[in-house]
């Protein structure tokens, strides 16, 4: 089946998204539209489900309601607004089952309580939460539920999180959040709440940053395999955003991992030549896919893989067939994607949007 939405719910979601978040409107334009509309779907429920948490005088009591939301949409009964009944017309149309968009909100509670993680475990079950449950969510509406591909699209949005995570150090502890394992910090000699109170750069925090990096790197290489086993339309915007926010890792290590004093940008000339390799590297990503086979999975991602797998598909999606744009065509999108995202993170910075 090919799920129909309504047009009117759609026009004020993509208004929505094209004044809030710029990057996602940006980059539902290299994915097919039968993909791209029930993204904006999910992904505009997710966002105001963040702007809720994160604008609000009483972060616990949004959560509270978020949670009465969900449960009217996945009854069938959402609330007058149109995010809210686009989502409940997705996630019944592509049995997403519903310990995925609770495990955002649970995301964006730990957010709300400041949480800090011992390990990288831990930090993994956050990232896990917040970024691999959008991934699962996602590639249900691309019309994949095998659990290996599932497992590999959790790895891509936890090393995303691990990556802002690192990019991120100095803004977090300025804005009074620590998100870099403690266990870490203790094996480094700082004190959490002395560094938090004074955040400065030093060859202890660079070596954690890169231990966050190699980390992202890991998943990466595993989120690959996933993408090969996309549908050919959606294959390359995600491979594409994939390799570009590896790069902002890539860009870290060049500044000597200093992410306190800086703030680690991919430049315009640096995305192209990013681009062009992947290019390049086409055949021997893609085309035959590779076999999956049995690659493990993070542990922290599991609960999600595992909610995907008990929940059948109500009704088998039809591939249409159409001939694809070409893959320099929506290459191009993924550059503004990227240019984008640079400019609303600066924009953020400065209080002047949100």
């Amino acid at each position: 089946m090919t799920i129909r939405l309504d047009p009117t719910d759609m026009a004020a979601c993509r208004a929505l998204l094209k004044g809030g978040s710029r990057t996602f409107h940006a980059a539902s334009k290299v994915l097919p539209r039968k993909v791209a509309d029930p993204a904006i779907a999910l992904y505009a429920f997710c966002r105001l489900a963040d702007d809720a948490v994160d604008l609000g005088n009483d972060r616990g009591a949004a959560v509270v309601r978020l949670q009465d939301r969900l449960d009217r949409a996945y009854r069938g009964q959402p609330i007058n607004l149109a995010a809210d009944r686009l989502f409940a017309d997705v996630v019944a149309s592509f049995s997403i089952p519903r310990e995925l968009p609770e495990a955002l909100l649970q995301g964006l509670l730990w957010d709300a309580e400041v949480r800090r993680y011992e390990t990288l475990q831990d930090l993994n079950a956050y990232a896990a939460r917040v970024a691999g449950s959008v991934g699962a969510m996602m590639t249900l509406v691309m019309g994949q539920r095998s659990p290996d591909i599932v497992a590999r699209a959790c790895d891509l949005g936890v090393a995303m999180q691990l990556t802002n995570i690192a990019r991120d150090v100095g803004e977090d502890a300025r804005a009074g959040r620590l998100y870099l394992p403690l266990q870490w910090l203790s094996e480094a000699g700082i004190d959490p709440d002395a560094w938090l109170a004074k955040p400065v750069f030093a060859p202890a925090i660079a070596k954690i940053v890169q231990r966050l990096l190699d980390s992202a790197d890991a998943l990466y290489g595993h989120a690959s395999l996933g993408i090969a086993h996309l549908p050919l339309a959606c294959r390359p915007g995600i491979y594409a955003a994939r390799a570009l926010y590896a790069e902002i890792g890539r860009e870290l290590e060049r500044n000597g991992r200093d992410s306190i004093s800086r703030r680690a940008v991919v430049s315009a000339n640096r995305k192209l030549a990013v681009l062009a390799r992947m290019l390049i590297l086409l055949e021997t990503e893609w085309a035959p896919a590779r076999r999956l086979g049995p690659a493990a999975q993070l542990d922290e991602t599991r609960f999600l893989v595992e909610a995907v797998a008990a929940t059948p598909l109500r009704e088998a999606l039809q591939p249409q067939k159409q001939r694809p744009r070409p893959i320099e065509d929506r290459v191009v999108w993924v550059i503004d994607l990227f240019a984008r995202l640079e400019r609303r993170d600066q924009l953020q910075r400065t209080g002047s949007f949100r």
